[in-house]
Parts: C-alpha cells; structure tokens; sequence
C-alpha cells in the first residue's frame, strides 16, 4: 500500500521498468544493448578524437560534426548507467531527484542534437549556395557562439518543463514504463492537475524540435533550389553528395522519434514491451549510426579515421 500513499516528490522511489514479460531474458536482452552503447562511445570517440588530432579536419562542417558527436556520447551516458543496471543486476530504483536529472538531460540532448542538426543544414546552404564567402560567415568565433547559443537554448526552454515536476504530487503506483525517467511517463503516476505541466512540455518541444525540423526543410528546399541552379550536372552532383551524410543523420533522429510518437498514440493494443524496445532504441540509434554514416560517406572523416585506427597498429 506504501506505493499508493500521497508523498512529498523528494521521499519518493521510482521504479524502472525492462521490458515486461520478458524479465527471464534480459540478461540476453543486455547483450544487444550493451554491443550498440560500446558502438556509439567508441564510434563517437573516434570521431571526436580525429576531428581534434586532424588539422585538415579544422572546419566549419567538422566541428559542427564534433558537436553532434559529443551531443550522441551524452545522451549515450544519459541512459546507460539505469538501463544496462536493470537489464544486469534489475536495478530498479531510482529517486526523484535523479530522475529529474536524468530526464532534464535526456531531453537536453535531445534538443541540442536537433539544434545541431539545424546548424549543420545552415553550414551545407553557406556551403552551397555562398561557397566564396563561406569561410568568412562561418568563422571560429562564430562557430563557437553558435554552440554556446545551443546549449543555452536547450537550458532555458527545458528547465521549466523539468521543475514544474516538483510542485506533482504521487498517490498512485510509482512504477515507471520505461528503461529511463520519461517525462510524459512520470506526469502519468501524479495525482496532481497536469495540464500545466502538460503545455510547458508541449510548448518547450515544438518550439525546439518542431521549429528545428521546419527550419531544416526550409534549408533543403533552398538548397535544392541553388543545386538546381547549377549548369554543369557534374556540379550538381557534387553540391549534392556534401549533403549526404547530413540527410541520413537527420533521417535517423526524426524517423525513430515519430515512431515513437505513433506507438505511444496509436500502439495501445501493442504489447508493453514493444513500447519500451522502441523507447529505448529511440535512444540509442542516433549515436550508433550517425559515426557510421559520417565515416562510410564522408572521404575525409574516413582517411581521418583510418589513418588513426592504423597508427594505433603500428
């Protein structure tokens, strides 16, 4: 009956959640999941370390590359800590206030990725369509207020949505659906009207990730716009493949965030654990694949990296 007692949020004890009825396998379950966190630490890492260490990487297009990178390898950490515990040693337990922490984060991340995103498809149109003034507009300083903007950015609109939790109340079960703190999740278990926290959290989202991705295809459409533009089809087609990698990493963060969104809304039928395995790959794609992308369709990222991983050889 403890579970189901009005207590003050700080006395409370959230409980995490693997995936329901299939408690029996998540030590196998653990294995996948621990293969794609060391994929997208290492893959991140690696292209961190070669953007640092290789001056001919010292360019707008790659640090905005290396701010997506360092932006994947914390919403890995972010995660990794609650949901490998439960999947090992079903630790389950996790207090309010490391929720919060853990939930403003997961969703700081998840901003700035999508600002970072944004940042990069402005870096393709200067590129493109300006590529005399190109280095001029996007110098190191301004680089550098661009990524202090976005961190900023994220701070502000996410920290209300986050301590508005505190003024909840919780009389129902305190039992989590998820791997990690998800917002929508923990508004769920209060007994309090949420409707304000309801239309922060809403507002917070569109103003960041919607407008991003409205901004982002206002940026291809003008892109498309000065390709098209170009005589020469060999020219085209060049301005094009600089777009490449770009496309697949903002194809990768928008696919898997409206699935989720789908399921949450029209997946009810769906069993639990169909839920909580989208939730947590939502998670987890991103930083697994975009290192990929960029060193399979970016030359320069691949000669970076190989000449490192064949240094570490010799």
């Amino acid at each position: 009956m403890s579970n189901f007692q009005n207590t003050t949020p700080t006395s409370i004890i959230f409980l995490l959640t693997g995936l329901p009825g299939l408690e029996a396998f998540h030590t196998w379950i653990s294995i996948p999941f621990c293969l794609l966190y060391i994929t997208a630490l290492s893959g991140n890492s690696l292209i961190l370390f070669a953007i640092v260490t290789q001056p001919s990487l010292h360019e707008p297009m790659y640090y905005f590359l290396s701010m997506l990178s360092t932006t994947d390898l914390s919403l890995s950490i972010s995660t990794l800590v609650t949901m490998l515990g439960i999947f090992w040693f079903d630790a389950r337990e996790i207090s309010f206030n490391a929720c919060l922490s853990q939930m403003f984060f997961i969703k700081l991340f998840t901003v700035m990725e999508s600002s970072v995103l944004l940042a990069m498809a402005f870096d393709r149109f200067v590129a493109i369509s300006s590529p005399l003034r190109y280095a001029t507009i996007l110098t190191d300083s301004r680089i550098a207020q661009i990524g202090v903007a976005i961190v900023i950015r994220g701070t502000l609109m996410l920290t209300p949505m986050v301590a508005l939790l505190k003024r909840l109340s919780f009389c129902r079960s305190h039992v989590l659906h998820h791997s990690y703190c998800f917002h929508p999740d923990v508004m769920k278990l209060s007994c309090t009207d949420t409707r304000i926290n309801n239309a922060v959290g809403l507002t917070a989202m569109i103003s960041t990730v919607g407008v991003d991705s409205i901004l982002i295809l206002l940026s291809y459409i003008l892109i498309i716009q000065t390709v098209l533009s170009i005589a020469s089809p060999e020219e085209r087609k060049k301005a094009f493949s600089t777009c490449v990698s770009h496309i697949g990493a903002v194809a990768i963060f928008y696919f898997p965030l409206i699935s989720l969104s789908f399921v949450h809304r029209f997946g009810k039928r769906a069993p639990a654990y169909v839920h909580t395995m989208i939730a947590n790959t939502y998670l987890l794609i991103p930083p697994v694949m975009n290192p990929i992308i960029y060193s399979v369709k970016t030359r320069q990222i691949r000669r970076a990296v190989i000449k490192i991983l064949h240094a570490k050889d010799t």
